[in-house]
């Protein structure tokens, strides 16, 4: 078997039990710190540490590749958009470039859209088995009332998406309060159902560390999926030192809960090279169960076109211009 095949199909889907929250614990809370020093000369190390080549770095790139929310979340969408993008996640990679690998049938992990997309990426995807995320509760500032933004959610679930990204309201970190947050989230991941939930923090704008983590914690005492960096709206999206703070958050809720979260980082994560450091973040931090798109998701749509091109290299021994591995 190749290295691209072992990497990409190796690790079984696992089965794990779906994080139902907890109650929430404002003393767990309140003990969260963030050594922000700390986490900033680990994650300054991360980019140098871990280095594939050749063949294994072929391999984790179509690790990366089945790890991809494709999005697009753009006022000027269309249907046309949006098929085309569906089209690009059934074969993210040309198809000879595919076969030269011995990776036919790889395809992204998800398609990422506003609720109005919904039923236009459901019907493109007909047939296969990659779901629709939806961005819901008024994305993406979630200033919206609760009630409207609840709604949004029932709608895009009955639309036929599969998973739900939501947004948090800022104002009840930036403020401290938990109860408030927990109470939305709890809420959020009712209205979900079966659909499920990626809580996107916006970490651009939580201010420090230390309310990333405690976000992140109350999230996940409310029932989330996954925790996920940001809108990809924001001045400051996916960084190292907040996906460092996240993940070890993640860690800590399962040695408390034996419930696993996912990670999404999302926005800013552009080049092939980035998404190996993020590979090997989570491998070092949580292991192999969070190599799965079942408990790791990347949210880009540019990232896919720089892996194509290195995937390309790696074939023919040539780059190709980016034009040449378009979306649609």
């Amino acid at each position: 078997m190749s290295p691209a095949k072992t990497a990409a199909h190796q690790l079984p889907q696992l089965a794990h039990a779906r994080n139902p929250g907890t109650g929430l614990d404002l003393d767990w809370v309140a003990s969260v710190q963030a050594n922000t020093s700390a986490i900033e000369r680990r994650a300054a190390t991360l980019p140098g540490r871990r280095s594939v080549k050749k063949a294994y770095q072929a391999a984790w790139l179509c690790k990366a590749i089945s790890l991809i929310d494709l999005t697009t979340l753009s006022g000027d969408d269309t249907e046309g958009r949006v098929k085309r993008l569906c089209a690009k996640a059934r074969q993210p990679v040309r198809a000879d470039l595919l076969e030269a690998l011995g990776m036919e049938g790889l395809t992204t992990a998800a398609i990422c859209v506003y609720h109005e997309m919904v039923p236009t990426a459901v019907a493109a995807l007909e047939g296969t088995n990659i779901p629709v995320a939806a961005v819901s509760t008024g994305f993406p500032a979630g200033l919206s009332p609760l009630k409207t933004r609840i709604a949004e959610i029932g709608e895009s679930v009955r639309a036929g998406a599969r998973e739900i990204d939501i947004v948090i309201s800022r104002r009840h970190v930036l403020t401290q309060n938990w109860q408030a947050l927990y109470d939305e989230t709890r809420a959020m991941r009712e209205a979900c159902g079966e659909a499920h939930m990626k809580t996107i923090l916006a970490t651009g704008e939580l201010g420090t560390l230390r309310n990333v983590a405690r976000a992140s914690l109350v999230c996940m005492m409310g029932g989330a999926d996954f925790i996920k960096t940001s809108t990809g709206k924001e001045s400051v999206n996916a960084t190292l030192p907040v996906s460092l703070t996240m993940i070890r958050a993640i860690r800590d809720y399962e040695a408390a809960t034996g419930f696993k979260v996912g990670y999404k980082p999302a926005g800013g994560i552009s080049k092939a090279k980035d998404a190996l450091t993020y590979l090997a973040l989570m491998k070092d931090e949580l292991g192999h169960p969070w190599l799965q798109p079942d408990l790791f998701r990347f949210g880009a749509s540019s990232l896919l076109g720089d892996i194509e091109r290195q995937l390309e290299h790696h074939v023919t021994g040539r780059y190709s211009a980016a034009n040449r591995h378009a979306m649609g």
